[in-house]
C-alpha cells in the first residue's frame, strides 16, 4: 500500500428510499408577468382589476371586453354592428386565415368594439379598440364600424367615447385601409357640427394613421400613463430629421407636455374623468 494513498470515499444510500420525481412541475405562463417598464416580475394578482403595474405605475395593455367592464356601467352596454366582413381586396395570402384564426382567439368580429351604453346613467356611443385583433390595425371593416357609431352618434345626438389602440392602416387591405382615415374625419366633423361632444382617449399603443385622423380630433383628449402614441416609428424619424430623439418622444407625458394630450388619467380614474366631462357637458340621457 502506497505511503500516501489516500482512502476512497463513497456515499451511502439507502435503497428503500423513494425516488425523487425526476421532473419539476410547471408553472403557468398565466401566473406571473414581466413589466415592460420597470423590468420586474410580478404575481397577476398584483395587477390588479386595472392591470397596472405595483411598482411602477406602468398600465398594461388589456383586452376590449375588459377595458369596457371598467368604464360601461353594468350590463348596459349594446353592441352594434357585428357581422361586417373585409372584402380582402388585394386576396392577399392568408389574410382571411389569419382573420378567422383572430377571431376564434379573441372572441371579437374585428378589431373595434362599438355600440351604445351608459357611464355613470349618461349615454353615450362608445368605441373601443383591442390591440390583441392584428394590432387594432384600421381596415375596412373598423372604419365601417367607427363611421356608422359616428353617424348614429349624430342621428341620436349622443356623445361620442373611444378608447384608440393601433398599430396602423391593416397593409394587407391596401389603399382601402387608408381611405378609412378621410371616412372617418369626415364622420366626425358631421358630429362635431351637430354641436356634440367627441372624447377620445388615447391608450398604448396609438400609432399610424389612427393617430393622423380620428384619433386626435376629440374635443377632449385624455391619455393613459406612458402610452405610446404617434405617427411614425422612432427610428424614421430619426433617420429622416438626423436627430436623436429625446428618450421620452411619443410617451403621453411628452405630448401632454407639447400640448398635444389635455390631460393624462390613471386607468383607476378614467371612468370619474369620463363621468366628470360627460356631466360638465350636459350629462342629460337621450331617449
Amino acid at each position: 500500500m502506497a505511503l500516501f494513498e489516500r482512502k476512497s470515499k463513497y456515499i451511502k444510500i439507502n435503497p428503500n428510499r423513494p425516488a425523487l420525481p425526476t421532473t419539476l412541475p410547471e408553472v403557468p405562463d398565466e401566473l406571473f408577468a414581466r413589466c415592460p417598464a420597470c423590468k420586474r416580475t410580478i404575481y397577476n394578482k398584483d395587477l390588479g382589476d386595472h392591470n397596472v403595474c405595483p411598482n411602477c405605475g406602468y398600465n398594461f395593455r388589456i383586452s376590449a371586453k375588459i377595458r369596457l367592464a371598467l368604464i360601461a356601467d353594468e350590463d348596459s352596454f349594446e353592441e352594434l354592428f357585428t357581422g361586417i366582413q373585409s372584402s380582402d381586396p388585394l386576396d392577399f395570402p392568408n389574410y382571411r386565415e389569419k382573420i378567422a384564426a383572430t377571431q376564434a382567439k379573441t372572441g371579437l368580429d374585428e378589431a373595434v368594439l362599438t355600440g351604445l351604453a351608459t357611464i355613470s346613467g349618461t349615454k353615450v356611443a362608445l368605441g373601443i379598440m383591442d390591440s390583441t385583433f392584428i394590432m387594432a390595425s384600421m381596415g375596412t371593416v373598423v372604419g365601417e364600424k367607427i363611421t356608422r357609431l359616428f353617424e348614429l352618434a349624430t342621428e341620436q345626438k349622443l356623445p361620442l367615447i373611444l378608447f384608440t389602440a393601433s398599430g396602423g392602416a391593416r397593409m394587407q387591405e391596401g389603399i382601402m385601409s387608408l381611405m378609412q382615415m378621410a371616412k372617418i374625419s369626415a364622420a366626425v366633423k358631421q358630429h362635431s357640427k351637430a354641436g356634440l361632444l367627441y372624447l377620445t382617449i388615447l391608450t398604448d399603443p396609438t400609432t399610424g394613421g389612427v393617430t393622423a385622423s380620428f384619433a386626435m380630433e376629440g374635443d377632449i383628449i385624455l391619455a393613459e400613463p406612458q402610452a405610446l402614441i404617434g405617427f411614425a416609428g422612432r427610428r424614421v424619424i430619426e433617420q429622416t430629421v438626423r436627430q436623436t430623439l429625446p428618450d421620452n418622444f411619443q410617451k403621453a407625458e411628452f405630448l401632454r407636455a407639447h400640448g398635444f394630450v389635455d390631460e393624462i388619467v390613471k386607468r383607476d380614474r378614467m371612468k370619474d374623468k369620463i363621468s366628470l366631462i360627460l356631466k360638465l357637458h350636459g350629462g342629460q340621457n337621450h331617449d
